[in-house]
């Protein structure tokens, strides 16, 4: 089984996302106040805030700033974020898709085409480069934390209801449905499995290699974007480094 595996620049960027940890809160925080917003308070009963609690989690965001942001989402405030997509691509060609939480459209828009053209980038239309990623579901099983062999691993994904298995020396990486994403997550966690990541993401249906000279530049262009208040995400189609 294939595909895109994303785990070992997951943790090259650790120690740096890391340095960001209170922006990241920041963050969550607004993505919890919306799901709480939309589909009330109750985990149980509202799916999309179970997920961003859980992402939150994974992140050792502290339970008070998560209880925070639902109660404010429980009473009279008026804030009001708006979903927005952008697209583009980085210097090498890559395309790169950005997801954004915002309560001024004006300023995310301007912010974002910024760090593109400042960096060597172009933004491109909608759905420019949309068509070139699927939305999946992600798991993460450190090979470290068990004595299950690959052929057991795949027979308890597809089991828990999986797509797709990549195994690596260092880790086996799930990929879902996304509508199954959270059954899946939780039916390996009751087989015994210790996650060591678990989200909703973009997966590129293809990479592209960033050519040596472009290399810096890009990951300014990927700074930049992440460093935005209102950008939630950015998935880029960069192939993975060795």
């Amino acid at each position: 089984m294939s595909g895109h595996s994303k785990w070992h620049n997951i943790q090259g960027r650790k120690n740096a996302q890391d340095a960001k940890r209170g922006k990241i809160f920041q963050k969550l925080s607004r993505e919890i106040y919306m799901a709480a917003k939309s589909g009330g308070p109750d985990p149980s009963g509202n799916p999309a805030l179970r997920l961003v609690i859980d992402k939150a989690r994974s992140n050792n965001m502290p339970k008070d700033n998560i209880e925070r942001a639902i109660k404010k989402a429980e009473g009279n405030s008026e804030e009001h974020y708006d979903e927005i997509t952008y697209e583009g691509y980085a210097p090498g060609g890559v395309a790169v898709f950005v997801e954004a939480l915002t309560d001024n459209k004006n300023r995310t828009a301007s912010a974002v085409r910024v760090a593109f053209t400042r960096n060597g980038g172009t933004m491109g239309a909608t759905g420019s480069v949309a068509y070139m990623f699927d939305r999946k579901g992600y798991i993460v099983i450190d090979r470290s934390t068990t004595d299950a062999d690959e052929d057991q691993v795949l027979l308890d994904v597809m089991d828990a209801g999986g797509d797709d298995l990549q195994t690596s020396d260092e880790a086996y990486e799930i990929y879902t449905d996304p509508k199954q994403f959270a059954q899946v997550r939780d039916a390996l966690i009751k087989t015994g499995y210790k996650l060591a990541a678990a989200e909703l993401t973009m997966i590129p249906q293809n990479t592209t290699p960033v050519p040596e000279d472009k290399k810096e530049q890009f990951q300014h262009l990927v700074d930049a974007l992440e460093d935005d208040d209102d950008v939630q995400n950015v998935y880029t189609a960069a192939a993975d480094e060795d």
